[in-house]
């Protein structure tokens, strides 16, 4: 039986001051609730000649799936809270989830505030295998990182889906959260510290992103919920608005949903996200026309009497 994870903002600041008594970087470990087979923690070389390795979550498969998933998580950025979707994952999707850098078993052990940084960064998370396509997700803060990602390498992402994403703006959850941090800055755990100063500083960031989204070519995807007091839907409405855009970005609302859509029953998330992927047409069958003139005609018979 799995570990139920913690709910709620409140909750998964919890658990930052747990791990940090305790010692631990990754917040519920995959290894003990499913499979190395199901959801399997990797390493790689962070991007950009910065010298890091990052930590993933990822799905094991035997052979390439068509779709490859990859999720920029938001702040705190912990993998481990998509280990459940990761397991109910079909065999005919992949998916990867990362720590961002400065996050759980992420080097560097320090914060890393510029965006584009980040994103150059993650750039290696874009590698698929021969016939795959990947679908871009960037969750909350990781959405403008995803944006970036997007814009810097247009041959390698075929889908773009920002995902409750957050632009510069707090709703009311988020500024509590943002004042509490920002006065127990020196004694809270690094997480949340990084957390609180990336939220804080992402606001002057914001044009180089407005920037990415009118370049995109790919399709884009918003899907946010309609009760999320963290990044507020009209916030991620205004700024799209206000973002002229090459082709029209479709926007879904999911009612009675908060920030964390992440945090809860994973079929509609999954359900959401393989919206964002488009089904194969069928194949076009040409039908030659008969050309009856050419056809031989048939003997004639006589009839004897």
């Amino acid at each position: 039986m799995p570990h139920k994870r913690p709910k709620g903002v409140l909750s998964v600041g919890w658990a930052c001051f747990a791990c940090a008594a305790t010692g631990r970087t990754e917040h519920a470990p995959t290894s003990d609730d499913y499979p190395d087979t199901v959801v399997r923690r990797i390493r790689f070389d962070a991007g950009g000649g910065l010298g890091w390795k990052l930590s993933a979550i990822t799905t094991p498969r035997t052979k390439p799936a068509p779709w490859k998933i990859v999720v920029v998580t938001g702040a705190p950025s912990w993998a481990e809270y998509w280990a459940p979707a990761l397991a109910a994952l079909p065999q005919d999707r992949e998916m990867i989830v990362v720590d961002r850098p400065g996050y759980a078993s992420s080097e560097p052990i320090e914060y890393v505030g510029d965006i584009a940084v980040q994103a150059r960064a993650l750039a290696p998370l874009l590698d698929a295998r021969p016939g795959q396509k990947v679908l871009l997700v960037g969750q909350s803060y990781g959405a403008a990182i995803a944006a970036l990602m997007a814009s810097n390498n247009p041959r390698k992402v075929a889908g773009l889906v920002l995902l409750s994403g957050y632009f510069g703006e707090s709703g009311p959850t988020a500024r509590w959260l943002l004042d509490m941090g920002a006065k127990l800055l020196k004694v809270i755990p690094r997480d949340l510290r990084h957390a609180v100063i990336e939220v804080t500083n992402q606001p002057g960031q914001l044009d180089g992103v407005r920037a990415a989204l009118a370049r995109m070519r790919v399709p884009v995807h918003v899907i946010h919920g309609d009760k999320d007091d963290f990044a507020p839907i009209e916030i991620a409405e205004r700024v799209l608005a206000e973002t002229r855009t090459w082709r029209p970005i479709r926007f879904e609302r999911v009612p009675g949903a908060n920030h964390f859509l992440n945090d809860g029953p994973v079929e509609p998330l999954l359900a959401a996200l393989e919206g964002c992927i488009p089904v194969p047409r069928p194949l076009l069958r040409l039908r030659l026309p008969t050309l009856t003139w050419f056809k031989p005609k048939p003997p004639r018979t006589t009839v004897q009497a």
